[in-house]
């Protein structure tokens, strides 16, 4: 990804430092970006990804349907059947108790 985003710049015919303005960042995080620096925020990524036009980029990432291990896990966890839901008429034993305006003792409140 951090070479992407050095070929994106230097083909926009950007230098890091003025990257680093656009993006509300330093010249030295755009470096670190640059080199694959797992301490970039993910903001800051998505702050120059901005800037260079490639924000679809970050969305490409995290598309749930590319995410072979996550669907495997799916997978194994869902149920073979499924439990009836409880209709929202019916309500647990107790739950309904009827409170008594007034203490032991008589007093109303």
């Amino acid at each position: 990804m951090g070479r992407d985003v050095r070929a994106a710049r230097i083909r926009r015919r950007i230098t890091a430092a003025d990257l680093a303005g656009r993006a509300g960042t330093s010249p030295n995080t755009i470096g670190r970006l640059e080199k694959g620096d797992r301490g970039v925020g993910i903001g800051t990524l998505a702050d120059v990804l901005v800037v260079l036009g490639l924000i679809a980029r970050l969305s490409d990432l995290l598309d749930l349907r590319h995410d072979e291990l996550g669907l495997a896990l799916t997978d194994q966890q869902t149920p073979q059947r499924a439990r009836p839901r409880r209709s929202a008429g019916k309500a647990k034993s107790g739950a309904h108790k009827k409170l008594s305006a007034t203490d032991p003792d008589g007093a109303a409140f």
